[in-house]
C-alpha cells in the first residue's frame, strides 16, 4: 500500500497487525524473514574488463582492428603490430581515466541509518536498522536518521529536513492527522521517509515500508531502470565510423576495378589496395580524440568540474537546454533572512547564508537599529527566542534553520552574541506544537520582570497581539484596521516566495503569557539564489542555451527565484509536478518546450520532463544534488551534480561534478566543451584532408599507370607519427574568440558538414597537386627511389605547414595567434626532424624504402609544401578583411 499518509492512525495499525507498543521479537523475526533486511539494493558496478570493453565500441576502432587483421593476414606483421600499438595505447588511456569513475547507485547504501530505537512489547530497545520490518514502531528525536518510512503516531515539535529527498530546503513540521491521497511526496506531513533527518522535536511512529519499498528505494528503482544515452560525442563519433567505413571500401573498389581493366596482377592489386586502406584510416583518430577528451579532463578540473566519464568532457559543449534543480544549485541552500516589515516601515538586509556579514539598509542606506526603535525591538525577541547557536568567525551555526537565520540577522543588526549586551536568563521555554505553531521565550530581565518573545506563523502570533509598536517605539491598541493592514503585509510578502515568520513580545508575562502580545513586525526568510547565477543564467542564454527549474519547492517559492533569476517573466506560471502525470507525450513536449519553471517535481517528473525536452531533439546538461535528483541526472545527456553540499547519489550517479558547488562553473564547463569539441574537428578536419590526400596521391598515380609514389609502411609512417604529433598540438588549441556567443550546434548536426567536407578536399586536393608534381619531377629527372622519398617528403612537409590552416578559422600569422599554443610551434621542428631521420638514417631507409635526398630536392620539396599553408593563410587573411571570420 501506498497511501499510508491518508490513512487515520488506527487504520494504519490494523491493517500492519500493529499496536502502539510494537511487535514481539518472535513476530518481528517472522516478518523480517518474510520481507527481508532492511536495505537498498545497489546496481553493481561496472567490472574493470567491462569498462576495458567499452574502448573498443567505436567503429573508427573497429575499422582500424579489421586493417590490422587484414595486414596480418597479408604477411604485413610490421603494419599490423604498428596500428595494434595504436589501439593498446588509446585503449590503455581510456581505461585509465574511466576505471576510478564508473561507480553508480552504491551511494545510496549511504542512507541506511545503522541502528534504530524501537518499541518491542512496549520496551524500548536499540536494533540494527537492517532489522526493521513493517508494523515495527520507532522512535526518532532531534539529530536522528530516518531508518525507514513510517507513519506517525505522535509528534512533538516535530520537523525533518527532506531537502535531500524532496528539494523543500525548510525543515517540514510533521503531524499525526493525515493528508490528502494525491498528495506528493514533499505535501506528506504524515510520514517520515527513509534517510531523511530529524531536525527537532520527537515523535514515534509505525514502520510502514522497508528497503527497496520505501520512498528512497523507489527512487533507486527508477535510476536502475534508467539506461544512460549516448553522449553527442560518440553518436558523432559513430556516424563519422560509419562515413570512414563507405569511403575505405569506394576506394578499394574503385583501385580494383581499375586494376582489373589495366591488367595488373593480383598482388599488386591487393598490396595496392591495403596501401589505401592504410592511407584512408587515420590511425591516430581514437587516440588523438581520447587524449584531446583527457587533456579537456583536465582543464575542466582546474576550473573546479571532475568528468568521470571521458566522453563527458565534450557534451557540455552540445547542450542546447540546462535543466537545473533549486536549492543548493540555483541557491545558496542557507535560510536568509532578506526582508523585515511591519505597518509603515520596511527594510532589506544583504548577506546571504549563514554568514553574519551583512547590513540592514532602507533605501539602500544602511540602518544602525538602537535600541528603543521599532527595528531596535524587532531585532532584540529576534535574538532572544532563536534556540540556534552561532561560530561568528566560521560563519557556522548550530540549531534549528530557522532559528539560525533569525540569529543571522541579529548578528548583522548589533544584536546577539558577540554584540556586548548579556543576554537576560531564560526561565521557561513554550514548545512548538503542530495545533500552536508558535515558540516563545521567557526572559528573567535586570528589574525583576519576566519578558516573553515570541516567534511562529504570523497567523497564530498575531491573533495573540492586543498591540503594535508606533514609529518612536511606543505601545499602541491594535484595532481592526491595523490588523486586516498586518494581514496584508503578511499576503504581500508570501506572494513574493518569502517564508514569513511572525514576531512579538510581552514586556511582562501575565497568567497566559501568549496572551496580550506586542506585534512587532515579520521576517521575510528564503533561500537567495547564489552569488554570480543570474549572470550564468543570461550568459548561456547570451550562448542559445535555456535554463530550465525543476524542483520539488513550493509554486511560490520557486517561482520567486525563477523570476529574480530571468528564468520566467511576470506573470509567467509555475507548473506543478502534478499536472504532468498521466499527460501523453504530445502534450507533455508542448509544456516544456515552453515553461521555464515546474514546482512540487517528484523524481519520476524530472526524469519525465529531461525525457521529453530530449524527444524534442534537445540536448539536455542536469543540475541537481539531491537523492530525488538522481533518476534525470542518470537519464540526460550529461548529469551535473554538486560535489560539496551535493548527497552521494547525486554525486555518483552524475557524469561530471562541480567541486565549488558553483553554478557559474557550469557556464565555465560549457565553454570548455565547446573549446574540446572545436578541437576535436581542427584535428579530424587536418587529419581527414591529410589521409584524404594519401589516397588521392596514391588513386591518381594508380589511374595514370604510374609506380606507386608511396609505400604501405611510408603511408602508415605518416599516419602514425607525422599526422599524430600536429593533430595531438591541436587537442591544446585555446578558444576560439566569441565561442559562447555563438549558439549551440544542432544536435543532429555532424562533425562532417557540408562545408567541412569541401574545404577538406580542397586542401588534401592542394597536398595532391604539389605530391605529385614533384614526384613526376623527380620520376624524370632522379629516378624511382628519389621519386618516391622526395613524394614521402613533400607529403610529410606539406601535411605539417598545412597544421596552421587547421588551426584557427582565421589567419594565424600574427604574432599573438602564432604563439598562442606552443605544442603546436613545437610539433613542427620535431616533425621535420623525424622526417629527415626517415630519409637520412640507414635503419629508417631499409624499413620504409626511402632515399637520401639533394639539396636541390629539398630546395624543391619544401618549395612545393609550402604551397597549401600560403594559399590557406591567404585566403583566410583576404575572408576576415572583406567579410568577416568565416567557420571552416
Amino acid at each position: 500500500m501506498s497511501s499510508w499518509h491518508a490513512l487515520p492512525v488506527q487504520a494504519v495499525l490494523r491493517e500492519l497487525d500493529s499496536s502502539p507498543d510494537g511487535l514481539s521479537a518472535a513476530e518481528a523475526g517472522r516478518r523480517l524473514t518474510r520481507h527481508g533486511p532492511n536495505a537498498l539494493e545497489a546496481t553493481p558496478a561496472a567490472s574493470p574488463w567491462r569498462i576495458l570493453a567499452e574502448q573498443f565500441r567505436s567503429l573508427v576502432v573497429l575499422l582500424l582492428l579489421a586493417a590490422a587483421l587484414v595486414a596480418l593476414l597479408l604477411g604485413d606483421v610490421m603494419e599490423s603490430v604498428a596500428i595494434g600499438v595504436v589501439l593498446m595505447l588509446n585503449a590503455g588511456i581510456g581505461f585509465a581515466v574511466e576505471l576510478r569513475a564508473r561507480r553508480a547507485m552504491e551511494a545510496l547504501l549511504e542512507y541506511a541509518a545503522p541502528t534504530a530505537n524501537v518499541l518491542r512489547e512496549g520496551a524500548a530497545v536499540s536494533v540494527p536498522a537492517a532489522e526493521l520490518v513493517p508494523g515495527d514502531v520507532v522512535l526518532v528525536e532531534a539529530g536522528d536518521a530516518v531508518p525507514a518510512d513510517a507513519r506517525l503516531l505522535e509528534a512533538w515539535d516535530l520537523r525533518v529536513t527532506e531537502a535531500a529527498l524532496t528539494g523543500e530546503f525548510v525543515p517540514v513540521l510533521k503531524a499525526i492527522d493525515p493528508v490528502p491521497e494525491d498528495a506528493v511526496p514533499a505535501d506528506r506531513t504524515s510520514v517520515l521517509f527513509m534517510g531523511t533527518g530529524v531536525a527537532a522535536g520527537r515523535g514515534t511512529a509505525v514502520v510502514v515500508g522497508t528497503g527497496v519499498e520505501t520512498e528512497l528505494g523507489r527512487i533507486g528503482a527508477l535510476v536502475a531502470g534508467v539506461e544512460a544515452r549516448r553522449t553527442p560525442l560518440e553518436r558523432r563519433l559513430d556516424a563519422l565510423g560509419r562515413r570512414l567505413v563507405w569511403f575505405t571500401l569506394g576506394v578499394a573498389l574503385l583501385v580494383g576495378g581499375v586494376g582489373v581493366l589495366q591488367g595488373l596482377p593480383l598482388r599488386v592489386m591487393v598490396e595496392t589496395a591495403l596501401a589505401l586502406a592504410v592511407a584512408a584510416v587515420p590511425e591516430g583518430l581514437p587516440a588523438v580524440a581520447t587524449i584531446t577528451l583527457a587533456v579537456g579532463l583536465s582543464r575542466m578540473a582546474r576550473r573546479h568540474a571532475l568528468v568521470r566519464r571521458l566522453v563527458a568532457v565534450e557534451s557540455l559543449g552540445s547542450t542546447t537546454v540546462v535543466c537545473t534543480d533549486k536549492t543548493g544549485t540555483l541557491t545558496s541552500g542557507e535560510m536568509t533572512v532578506t526582508r523585515i516589515a511591519a505597518p509603515g516601515w520596511e527594510v532589506e538586509v544583504t548577506g546571504v547564508g549563514f554568514d553574519p556579514a551583512g547590513e540592514i539598509r532602507r533605501g539602500g542606506a544602511p540602518v544602525t537599529p538602537r535600541a528603543d526603535t521599532p527595528l531596535g525591538q524587532f531585532l532584540r525577541t529576534t535574538a532572544l527566542c532563536s534556540e540556534a547557536t552561532l561560530d561568528p568567525e566560521r560563519g557556522l551555526v548550530r540549531g534549528d534553520p530557522t532559528d539560525a537565520a533569525l540569529l543571522v540577522l541579529a548578528a548583522k543588526g548589533g544584536f546577539g552574541e558577540g554584540s556586548g549586551a548579556e543576554a537576560p536568563p531564560e526561565v521557561e521555554k513554550v514548545p512548538f506544537l503542530s495545533e500552536r505553531p508558535l515558540t516563545a521565550s521567557l526572559r528573567r530581565e535586570a528589574d525583576g520582570r519576566t519578558s516573553v518573545h515570541v516567534k511562529g506563523a504570523p497567523a497564530e502570533v498575531v491573533a495573540r497581539c492586543a498591540a503594535r509598536l508606533d514609529a518612536e517605539g511606543g505601545e499602541a491598541v491594535l484595532g481592526a484596521a491595523e490588523r486586516r493592514e498586518i494581514e496584508a503585509l503578511n499576503d504581500a510578502l508570501s506572494r513574493e516566495g518569502l517564508r514569513v515568520i511572525a514576531l512579538a513580545r510581552a514586556s511582562e508575562a501575565g497568567s497566559d503569557p501568549l496572551r496580550e502580545l506586542t506585534f512587532l513586525g515579520y521576517a521575510g526568510i528564503t533561500d537567495p539564489p547564489a552569488s554570480g547565477v543570474a549572470e550564468t543564467i543570461e550568459g548561456l542564454r547570451r550562448a542559445g542555451i535555456r535554463t530550465v527549474m525543476i524542483t520539488g519547492d513550493q509554486p511560490a517559492t520557486a517561482g520567486a527565484i525563477a523570476r529574480a533569476l530571468g528564468m520566467i517573466e511576470e506573470g509567467s506560471r509555475v507548473v506543478e509536478g502534478r499536472e504532468l502525470t498521466g499527460l501523453p507525450r504530445e502534450a507533455l513536449e508542448a509544456v516544456v518546450a515552453e515553461a521555464g519553471a515546474f514546482a512540487r517535481a517528484t523524481p519520476a517528473n524530472k526524469l519525465d520532463i529531461v525525457a521529453a525536452l530530449q524527444a524534442r531533439g534537445e540536448v539536455v546538461a542536469m543540475l541537481g544534488d539531491g537523492v530525488n535528483d538522481a533518476p534525470a541526472l542518470k537519464r540526460a545527456d550529461v548529469g551535473v551534480a554538486m560535489g560539496g553540499r551535493g548527497t552521494d547519489a547525486a554525486r555518483e550517479t552524475a557524469a561530471v561534478v562541480l567541486q565549488d558547488d558553483r553554478f557559474p562553473t557550469i557556464a565555465r564547463a560549457v565553454e570548455e566543451g565547446r573549446v574540446i569539441f572545436d578541437n576535436i574537428r581542427k584535428f579530424v578536419f587536418y587529419l581527414f584532408s591529410c589521409n584524404v590526400a594519401e589516397v588521392l596521391v596514391l588513386l591518381v598515380a594508380g589511374v595514370a599507370g604510374l609506380p606507386l609514389p608511396l609505400l604501405p609502411l611510408q603511408i602508415l609512417w605518416l599516419n602514425l607519427v607525422t599526422d599524430t604529433f600536429p593533430a595531438l598540438a591541436l587537442a591544446m588549441e585555446p578558444g576560439e574568440e566569441g565561442i559562447m556567443a555563438r549558439p549551440p550546434r544542432a544536435p543532429d548536426a555532424g562533425i562532417l558538414s557540408r562545408r567541412f567536407v569541401r574545404a577538406l578536399f580542397f586542401y588534401a586536393g592542394l597536398i595532391t597537386l604539389v605530391t605529385l608534381a614533384v614526384y613526376l619531377w623527380a620520376l624524370q629527372t632522379r629516378g624511382a627511389a628519389h621519386a618516391n622519398a622526395a613524394a614521402f617528403m613533400t607529403l610529410a612537409l606539406a601535411q605539417i605547414f598545412h597544421l596552421g590552416n587547421a588551426r584557427s578559422h582565421d589567419a594565424v600569422l600574427s604574432r599573438k595567434r602564432a604563439m598562442a599554443n606552443p605544442w603546436a610551434l613545437a610539433s613542427l621542428p620535431l616533425v621535420v626532424g623525424l622526417q629527415v631521420a626517415a630519409v637520412h638514417t640507414p635503419a629508417l631507409q631499409r624499413i620504409l624504402g626511402t632515399a637520401p635526398l639533394t639539396p636541390t630536392e629539398w630546395g624543391v620539396v619544401t618549395a612545393a609544401a609550402l604551397v597549401p599553408a600560403v594559399t590557406g593563410q591567404a585566403l583566410r587573411w583576404t575572408r576576415a578583411h572583406h567579410s568577416g571570420p568565416g567557420r571552416t
